[in-house]
């Protein structure tokens, strides 16, 4: 990327000290772009000045480095590095309220905060998953305040754990109005990817939210074939097993366990509102999936006696070999068993920032009965002497409950 006399930096990313800002800055430093990330959490920033990642992210922790001792990768609160730069990265999505309704405005609110300091001439990119229509608000917004930038909307679409190798390896989505975003939207994440497919933005923008309801309605389908297989005192897995092998047609399906995350659930309540709240598979998805984790404990009650047991849940992260716990559903195992059973123990070896996580040993040696919330590699070669109820079949002796 050719450097421009106006801007000291070729990127700021805003809220970039998260798990989908922080990766890409680092990996657009490592292609030799001068990136500043610009966080309201002094913490984060602190951590990553210092050249640590604050989360885990495989292959992340080298490049970040140094990126941080070169100079080429700085982080800041202090909005006014908005200005600074020619392409600003902005992965703030829309989120749901308290009544779970998309908030589009949440958005340009946020971005209130640094507005000021933006610049005639800038790319302005929306990163994060946004309600569809959110782009075109933004454009207006930046039209009436009479600041000339160009504006896309180019979603992430990496998979946690892989972040540093799909920002290269996958298709890089820009949703433009202009043949000048366009044309900038291209140049800057050519520095990245090897293949950009262009759209219009509301159409990106439905491209990103169907995506993830694809994947979590996927989810729903298995996890409604493992409940009524389980109904039946029959193992799922063996069944599903029969069914993908050596048949391509099936190779995709995906074994029961908690689909959760910060975005699945969301974004099928968004595609649900934007639709009219006209949605009535996504919406049997979130029944289905949200009511996993009380068909495992409602199961657990015919046979145990929950009332005087100690329950260990190994696992509060929502995917295997994450320290992730937003909107975990283990956190909801964990409220619905704390009325059932004596004594709830949990555990997680990547989870350091929960006070209520014990030692793995701990739960062992406590525990009556084991759930495998969280698929974790750790697990695989654990030898327990409890009844262990396993939807994910990570111990390969059926998820039969």
């Amino acid at each position: 990327m050719t450097a421009h006399p106006d801007f000291d930096r070729d990127v700021v990313v805003v809220g970039g000290c998260g798990r989908v800002g922080l990766p890409l800055a680092i990996a657009f430093a490592k292609e030799g772009l001068r990136v500043a990330v610009y966080d309201l959490s002094e913490q984060a920033v602190k951590v990553v000045n210092d050249g640590a990642m604050p989360f885990a992210e495989p292959g992340a922790d080298e490049p970040l480095r140094d990126a941080v001792a070169d100079g080429r990768l700085v982080a800041t609160t202090d909005p006014s590095v908005v200005g600074t730069a020619r392409n600003v990265i902005v992965v703030i999505g829309t989120p749901v309220d308290e009544h779970l309704n998309p908030d589009p405005s949440a958005l340009p609110r946020a971005l209130a905060g640094c507005f000021e300091f933006f610049r005639a001439g800038q790319l302005v990119v929306l990163r994060s998953t946004v309600f569809p229509g959110v782009t075109d608000m933004v454009t207006r917004t930046f039209e009436k305040a009479a600041v000339d930038v160009d504006v896309a909307f180019c979603p992430e679409r990496i998979l946690e754990g892989h972040a540093m190798e799909e920002l290269h390896s996958l298709p890089q989505i820009i949703g433009t109005r202009t043949e000048s975003a366009k044309a900038r939207a291209t140049e800057l994440f050519s520095v990245l990817a090897d293949k950009l497919v262009h759209t219009g933005p509301q159409e990106a923008e439905l491209a990103k939210l169907f995506t993830n309801v694809y994947r979590y309605i996927q989810f729903a389908t298995v996890n409604q074939f493992y409940m009524i297989a389980n109904e039946r005192g029959l193992d799922f897995e063996e069944i599903r097993q029969a069914i993908t092998q050596d048949y391509a047609r099936a190779a995709d399906m995906p074994r029961a366990g908690f689909a959760a995350g910060p975005c699945l659930f969301k974004d099928t309540m968004q595609l649900g509102a934007f639709n009219d709240n006209n949605f009535a598979l996504g919406h049997a998805a979130m029944l289905v999936n949200e009511g996993l984790p009380l068909h495992v404990v409602s199961r657990l009650e015919q046979t145990y006696d929950l009332g005087s047991m100690t329950v260990g849940i190994l696992g509060m992260s929502f995917k295997g070999g994450s320290d992730d716990t937003r909107e975990s559903l283990s956190y909801k195992l964990k409220r619905i068993l704390t009325f059932k059973a004596a004594e709830v123990l949990t555990t997680d070896p990547y989870v350091t920032n929960d006070p209520e996580v014990v030692p793995l040993d701990q739960v062992l040696a406590k525990a009556d009965l084991l759930i495998v919330a969280t698929p974790h590699p750790d697990y695989r070669d654990l030898e327990v002497t409890q009844p262990v109820a396993d939807v994910w079949g990570i111990f390969e002796q059926g998820v039969q409950i």
